[in-house]
């Protein structure tokens, strides 16, 4: 999809997100937030922050001395985000930025933390180099990336039903399904990233990927 019926559509859909996807998905980002291992003090970056449970999070964990900023392509997203951090009283250390990635904005960062969830996978396989190279310009030195995406079956594992009609469905029907599987560690690495943890789920009978990696 188009950056613009990408936004439409999460817009539209945003006051139903957590009805629709967020049972599914906790588990996988909550692992991956434990895995990224936020501490007091440090400055973290989401990207597609969603209805911003992982913001919660990630202000809770870095503390009144650290700070959080999310970016995401949807202004219903951003509504329903900052309403959940304003009623945590935790506005004052998370900024919210609606925009399209890449680029990321030159004014932001650096950070110790990125994080995805759930968002890698909706670029287009041309663009997701893009993404991380991004992640690396605006990463510290020994700063680390968390990312949870629906994944690529790993070779001589077992390919579900529900995983060949899921790719099916995006493969034909893109604007319905908008994400795909994709083969996260391979990426990472050859986007100069080094893997320091990786972990694999399952969402429904399909491969999830949780890894956190550090510039190589």
């Amino acid at each position: 999809m188009t950056d613009h019926a990408t936004k439409t559509f999460y817009d539209r859909i945003s006051h139903a997100y957590d009805f629709i996807a967020d049972s599914g998905e906790r588990d996988a980002r909550e692992r991956g937030l434990a895995q990224l291992n936020v501490q007091p003090g440090e400055s973290v970056l989401e990207i597609g922050f969603g209805t911003g449970h992982s913001l919660l999070s990630l202000a809770t964990a870095v503390g009144a001395d650290g700070h959080v900023t999310g970016i995401d392509i949807s202004t219903g997203m951003r509504e329903i985000a900052a309403k959940r951090i304003a009623a945590a009283d935790l506005a004052d250390r998370v900024e919210l930025r609606v925009g399209s990635v890449p680029p990321i904005p030159a004014d932001l960062g650096p950070f110790d933390a990125i994080t995805m969830s759930f968002t890698l996978e909706l670029f287009g396989l041309e663009t997701i180099p893009k993404v991380l190279a991004e992640c690396r310009r605006l990463l510290r030195r020994d700063g680390r990336l968390g990312v949870v995406s629906m994944a690529t079956v790993a070779p001589g594992d077992h390919t579900s039903m529900l995983e060949r009609t899921y790719v099916w469905m995006h493969t034909h029907f893109p604007h319905i399904v908008d994400c795909q599987p994709i083969p996260l560690e391979s990426l990472l690495e050859t986007a100069g990233f080094k893997l320091a943890q990786r972990e694999r789920v399952e969402l429904f009978t399909m491969p999830v990927a949780i890894a956190v990696a550090h510039q190589s």
